[in-house]
């Protein structure tokens, strides 16, 4: 035990203090902090303020419509824009656009007698920006439907045309009270935003975790191994106490780098311009659900000392770190396929693709987290999962340190599959 935390400490400070692992840290802050500013440079740069768009509305050709889209506009809880009464559109109306007191003015033009008029927006550009166009054309589809009818629908017949229809989803339930798979209808959850987020959060720790963790795992092993270093440590500490302490070490090292990177990113969120755009999203944390959140962070770390154990023992087989990079290409395939099967399938958590990967080591870490995240799994799906998953830890684990053992004193070409079988035969562990 003692040699096992010696070994966690020294590959934890050794590589904390190297610069490589500074300057990646600070660039990868860096870039967070620049990508969290993008939409408030993209405003600055183009001239937007905070606060709601100001829109002029021309009234002389159509007095009714502009009356009436602007009662609908008043009636809105919130809203990103205001409109400012024009009596027509004449030189200070271009002036007050020159001079960007209003975005643009929008202005009601004749067709003929009996069709909609036609709807102009002019602007110093020539597009419009999403926000206000989606706020426009729902208020607008508000003020046509009461031209049309021309008053012989009251006021909340027309508030519930334009209405959106919502669709329920239901299971089949069969004649036993039960659902067509077996499953209880109750458990069907509801999407929660804090739920999608903690979800999400946890898929790209993940991944981004396995990549840098698990590459800076193997190339440290050939880098010890190519310099020869692993004769002397290999005879004064176990190879399972030597592998997973590097494992414990590295993954130690990559909380911290998270820690740094949830501490940037909650900084930048928390300056007062970037307050107002996290409202939007309405994350309300008190709504998370703990499994998302206690299972999620099981299944990150099963599933990290999963891939860690596979990148230590390719890093065993290879003597040059120019070889690295080929070597540990299948276990990379194997987390990009596990990501996009999770990014791909949050829209059906509960489909058959899903369930299958469930029971695959590789790919359960992720599925799993999406499912409990999105959909409904059920108990034992979970504890039949995290039991394959700790079986395969402990046999590749097991394998791993094996192929560690005898992998780090072959040098020179790669050993054949039938040259490290022999030489595993003459360890045990």
């Amino acid at each position: 035990m003692n040699k096992l935390s010696a070994v966690i400490g020294f590959t934890f400070m050794n590589k904390v203090r190297t610069k490589s692992f500074l300057i990646t840290t600070l660039v990868l802050a860096l870039l967070l902090t620049i990508g969290i500013h993008i939409p408030y440079f993209i405003d600055k740069f183009t001239g937007n303020e905070n606060g709601p768009v100001t829109v002029g509305l021309v009234y002389s050709d159509y007095p009714e419509l502009a009356d009436s889209l602007e009662k609908y506009h008043d009636r809105l809880a919130a809203s990103g824009m205001r409109f400012s009464k024009y009596e027509q559109a004449d030189t200070a109306l271009d002036k007050d656009l020159g001079d960007g007191k209003i975005a643009g003015y929008l202005q009601f033009v004749k067709t003929n007698a009996e069709s909609f008029p036609e709807v102009n927006y002019v602007s110093k550009k020539d597009s419009i920006s999403s926000g206000v166009q989606t706020e426009l054309q729902a208020a607008l589809q508000s003020v046509k439907t009461e031209f049309i009818t021309k008053g012989t629908l009251s006021d909340a017949q027309v508030a519930e045309l334009n209405a959106p229809v919502s669709i329920n989803v239901h299971k089949l339930e069969d004649t036993q009270g039960g659902t067509q798979n077996g499953e209880d209808s109750s458990k069907e959850r509801d999407f929660s935003p804090a739920n999608f987020a903690v979800m999400y959060a946890l898929i790209i720790l993940f991944f981004m975790t396995i990549m840098m963790t698990g590459n800076m795992i193997s190339a440290e092993v050939t880098a010890e191994k190519s310099s020869r270093i692993m004769e002397i440590l290999i005879t004064s500490t176990s190879p399972l106490a030597q592998m997973f302490g590097k494992i414990i070490g590295m993954f130690l090292i990559g909380l911290l780098q998270i820690f740094v990177f949830t501490a940037v990113i909650a900084a930048n969120l928390s300056l007062p311009h970037n307050r107002a755009s996290l409202e939007g999203y309405e994350l309300d944390f008190s709504q998370l659900n703990p499994s998302v959140l206690i299972l999620g962070l099981v299944y990150f770390i099963l599933g990290y000392f999963l891939y860690a154990t596979l990148f230590a023992a390719v890093g065993s087989l290879v003597s040059r770190t120019e070889e690295l990079g080929q070597a540990v290409m299948p276990i990379t395939m194997l987390s990009l396929a596990a990501f996009y099967i999770g990014s791909f399938s949050m829209s059906a958590p509960n489909s058959l693709l899903m369930k299958v990967c469930n029971y695959i080591p590789f790919f359960s870490p992720i599925s799993m987290i999406v499912r409990i995240g999105m959909g409904t799994p059920k108990t034992w799906e979970i504890i039949v999962s995290i039991v394959v998953l700790l079986i395969a830890i402990y046999v590749f684990g097991w394998l791993s340190a094996k192929i560690y053992r005898t992998g780090v004193l072959l040098y020179g070409k790669r050993p054949t599959i039938k040259e490290l079988r022999k030489a595993m035969k003459a360890y045990k562990i």
